[in-house]
């Protein structure tokens, strides 16, 4: 089995925020979606779960950080394309989100970044797959 990620996410209002990513294209797996949290599915191996103030607050003693003031992590998502880039970052600040940054173009390499509903930076990136090397296999490595 692939590793999985679940990115946990603090969001004001969950039916706003879950219209908002369907807008992007995103769905939800109803089963683990309720009133206090939706599981919104980006690819086979990540996921992002939306959880309500109070549910994340069921997770940590700490301060949810208000993401439209502070950061603590960048998002971070490859696409196919630069067009998919585009298209996804155009979608979302059609649906609201703020784009923070002008995109960075390094030829080989092509990101735009939106900050959604709840501040929460998502960088949406391209990179050419002929630019990128493999790492040679360490001798003794764990698999």
């Amino acid at each position: 089995m692939s590793t999985m990620v679940f990115l946990n996410l603090p969001v004001a209002d969950l039916p706003r925020s879950m219209r908002f990513f369907e807008t992007l294209g995103w769905t939800f797996n109803p089963q683990f979606t309720d009133d206090t949290a939706a599981c919104l599915v980006i690819s086979d191996t990540i996921y992002a779960m939306l959880l309500t103030h109070d549910k994340f607050r069921q997770f940590t003693d700490k301060a949810i950080a208000d993401g439209h003031r502070t950061k603590e992590v960048l998002i971070a998502l490859s696409t196919e394309s630069r067009e998919k880039v585009d298209a996804l970052v155009d979608t979302a600040v059609k649906a609201g989100a703020a784009e923070p940054r002008p995109a960075s173009d390094y030829g080989f390499m092509y990101y735009r970044a939106f900050d959604d509903l709840d501040g929460h930076t998502w960088e949406i990136m391209w990179m050419d797959p002929a630019h990128v090397q493999t790492a040679p296999a360490e001798a003794g490595a764990a698999a």
